[in-house]
């Protein structure tokens, strides 16, 4: 089975097990939108970018104990231009703790890998390393009201860490591995909750700096994107 169909059978696999199994609130949706990518020099490329990511609370939190909820879910990112933006697939846990009726924060402990486009080098295609992430977002939500209607708004903000990298199965790599100086993502969310339906929309950038060395040439691995998406799914 090749590599982006496994991923999507253990993040669907996750979803429909969990969900009878635990879920006392569970949400599922569908985005579509548009990437930026801006590789070392080259131009920015924008590209149609689908998602589907789901959440699901595993353990309510205790108000009264000041228990935390805790959360898993995963999300799948697939653009129609895998030769120009990256592919990626993640699955994060973690608590979330309430202050109030309307406010909560946590973080979530997120492993996420990227399959990241190939550039041009000198003229010939040269074939980045893709990468896999241990990624620790910090997490907040404000939520207008407790009523089964209401809006809110979510941000998560984490830094990056140094990758794991992993050759790609197209092509042989020779040279060593970038050297990774730093990076970090942002993403805020602002929605409104139907009942059993929702709808949002999202912005998020992601910034990865790796030192001018040997590994990284003409410094193709430096790497800005720019996400905004909207979209709808079902609360349970």
């Amino acid at each position: 089975m090749k590599l982006g169909k496994t991923h999507t059978v253990l993040a669907v696999s996750f979803f429909l097990a969990t969900i009878p199994l635990y879920g006392q609130r569970a949400m599922v949706g569908l985005d579509v939108g548009q990437t930026s990518d801006k590789f070392g020099g080259e131009a920015p490329v924008n590209g149609l970018e689908l998602g589907l990511d789901g959440r699901v609370v595993i353990l309510r939190g205790g108000p009264k104990e000041a228990w935390p909820k805790l959360v898993a879910g995963g999300e799948i990112r697939f653009p129609t231009d895998a030769g120009n933006h990256s592919t990626e697939y993640a699955l994060f846990g973690g608590p979330e703790f309430r202050f109030g009726s309307h406010f909560s924060a946590g973080f979530h402990v997120q492993l996420r890998k990227i399959l990241v486009p190939p550039s041009n080098l000198n003229g010939a295609v040269f074939n980045r390393l893709n990468m896999n992430l241990l990624e620790l977002p910090l997490v907040m939500q404000y939520r207008f009201g407790n009523a089964p209607r209401h809006p809110f708004l979510e941000a998560q903000i984490s830094p990056e860490f140094r990758p794991h990298y992993k050759v790609p199965t197209s092509a042989p790599y020779t040279l060593p591995d970038p050297a990774f100086d730093h990076g970090y993502f942002i993403r805020g969310t602002a929605g409104y909750i139907f009942g059993r339906w929702y709808a949002k929309a999202t912005y998020e950038t992601r910034y990865f700096k790796f030192t001018p060395a040997v590994g990284n040439p003409n410094q193709v691995y430096n790497w800005r994107t720019n996400v905004v998406t909207g979209g709808v799914g079902l609360a349970f």
